[in-house]
C-alpha cells in the first residue's frame, strides 16, 4: 500500500492475543511504530478451535497471513434438533464461492502461530499489565503496574472480555446471558466425514461438533448458567445426562470426553454493550475489548478481524504529525463504522439458540438454498465489502508485477 507522508504513528497495543497481533501486523506493515503489551508470561493461545469465516479469511489475506493447510476446511453445516429432526443444511462451499473466500475451523494456537510468523518479537513486551491511561496534550501514555509508563500517539485496547482499557475509557461493562459453554479439542478418529460440522438444538441446550483437523473435532455443550452456579464435581455426568442420543456424532464425542476434559469449562457467554463514539481521544478499542458476543454465530474472531482491517483503513493517511484532530477524527469514523455492523452480529449472537422442537419447525420447512442464501447475505452485508474491496485494489496496486 502506498506509505502516507511524514512521521509514522507510536502505537500502544495492549493486548497479545489474535486481536492484538492482528492489528499490530496490519499498522506494522503499513509503517508504523507498534508496540505491544500482554500481562501474561506466556503469550500463547488458550481454548479450542475458532470458525474462520470468510470475512476473516478475507483480512487474514490481507494481513499476509498464509492459512494453508491450517484446521479443516469446512463444506457443509447440518443442523437437526435432539430428536433427530432435520432443521438445516447450509452449504458452506456455495457460501465460499460466492464470497470469494473459503470457511475453516482452526485451532486457535495454530491461528496465532500463523499470524506471529514474519512477526517480530521484540515488539511484544510480556508481564506487562496496563493499571491507567494518561491523556497528554500530545498523545497518550499506558501505566502499568510495576510503575513503569510508556508514551504513544495511539493507545488500542485489545485485551478482551476483562478489558482494563475498557474500563478506563468508561464504556459499559459486559452483561451476563443467562448461558455457558463446555468445550475443547478432542480426537475422534471415528468420525468420517471430516468437513462437515453438526449442530444440534433441543429444549434444555444444544450442542456442536465441528472438525478441527487431522481427526481433532472442537466441541462444545451449551447449558443454562447464573451467578450463583456451582461447579458439579462430575461435570461429565451432568453433560452425559442432557445430551446423550442426541446424535451418533454427539454419542461418539460424549465417549471420549471425561472430567479432565472439562476442567477449564464452563465459559459463561457475556455480550458488551456496544459503545457509542467512546470520546476518548486518541484511544480505542478492538476485539473483544470492544464487543464480546456469545459464540452463537462463531463470528468474534471474524469481527475483530474486521476490526483490523476497518482501523487500518481509517489509519490509512493518518500520521503522527497529522494533528490531534485528524487522528482523533479517524479513530471516531472506524467506531461508527463498525457500530452497525457489530451490533447486528451481536443481536443475532444472542438470540435463543436452545428450542422446543415445536419452534424449529417453520425453519425446517424452508429449502436449504434459503439458508444458505441468508447466512451468506449475512456475511456479506455485516463484512464492509466496500472497504474490503478498497484494501484489495490498493494491495495489489502496491505489489510488484510479478509477486
Amino acid at each position: 500500500m502506498r506509505a502516507a507522508s511524514g512521521r509514522p504513528l507510536r502505537v500502544l497495543v495492549v493486548g497479545a492475543g489474535v486481536s492484538g497481533i492482528s492489528v499490530a501486523r496490519r499498522l506494522l506493515r503499513d509503517g508504523h511504530d507498534v508496540a505491544v503489551f500482554d500481562q501474561r508470561t506466556d503469550t500463547r493461545a488458550g481454548g479450542g478451535a475458532v470458525t474462520i469465516w470468510s470475512n476473516g479469511e478475507t483480512v487474514l489475506r490481507q494481513l499476509g497471513v498464509d492459512m494453508g493447510g491450517a484446521g479443516q476446511l469446512l463444506s457443509s453445516v447440518r443442523v437437526r434438533t435432539s430428536t433427530g429432526r432435520r432443521v438445516a443444511t447450509v452449504d458452506v462451499s456455495a457460501l465460499a464461492h460466492r464470497l470469494g473466500a473459503p470457511v475453516r475451523m482452526v485451532p486457535r494456537q495454530v491461528l496465532l502461530e500463523r499470524l506471529m510468523d514474519g512477526f517480530p518479537g521484540e515488539a511484544i513486551r510480556r508481564n506487562a499489565r496496563a493499571t491507567r491511561v494518561i491523556t497528554m496534550p500530545d498523545g497518550v501514555a499506558v501505566g502499568f503496574d510495576d510503575g513503569g509508563v510508556v508514551e504513544g500517539d495511539l493507545l488500542i485496547g485489545a485485551d478482551g472480555l476483562h478489558s482494563v482499557i475498557r474500563d478506563v475509557v468508561g464504556a459499559p461493562p459486559a452483561e451476563a446471558t443467562g448461558w455457558c459453554s463446555w468445550q475443547g479439542l478432542v480426537s475422534v478418529p471415528e468420525i468420517v466425514e471430516r468437513d462437515i460440522a453438526y449442530i444440534v438444538i433441543g429444549e434444555r441446550g444444544n450442542t456442536g461438533v465441528w472438525p478441527a483437523g487431522g481427526d481433532r473435532v472442537q466441541w462444545w455443550f451449551d447449558l443454562p448458567w447464573a451467578h450463583d452456579f456451582v461447579r458439579p464435581e462430575r461435570p461429565i455426568e451432568v453433560i452425559r445426562s442432557t445430551f446423550c442420543g442426541w446424535s451418533d456424532v454427539v454419542d461418539l464425542v460424549l465417549d471420549r470426553l471425561t472430567d479432565a476434559d472439562l476442567a477449564r469449562s464452563p465459559y459463561p457467554h457475556f455480550r458488551h454493550p456496544v459503545p457509542g463514539a467512546l470520546n476518548a481521544g486518541h484511544v480505542t478499542l478492538l476485539g473483544d475489548a470492544a464487543h464480546t458476543m456469545p459464540p452463537t454465530l462463531a463470528q468474534g474472531t471474524n469481527q475483530a478481524l474486521l476490526d483490523t482491517m476497518v482501523l487500518g483503513a481509517a489509519l490509512n493517511e493518518v500520521r503522527a504529525d497529522s494533528g490531534r484532530t485528524a487522528l482523533s477524527r479517524a479513530l471516531r469514523g472506524y467506531e461508527k463504522t463498525r457500530r452497525r455492523q457489530v451490533g447486528a452480529v451481536s443481536r443475532m449472537a444472542s438470540l435463543q439458540v436452545s428450542h422446543a422442537e415445536s419452534v424449529l419447525r417453520p425453519a425446517a420447512l424452508l429449502p436449504d438454498r434459503v439458508h444458505t442464501w441468508a447466512l451468506t447475505h449475512f456475511v456479506r452485508m455485516t463484512s464492509h465489502p466496500g472497504i474490503a474491496a478498497q484494501v484489495g485494489r490498493d494491495l495489489a496496486a502496491a505489489s510488484p508485477v510479478g509477486a
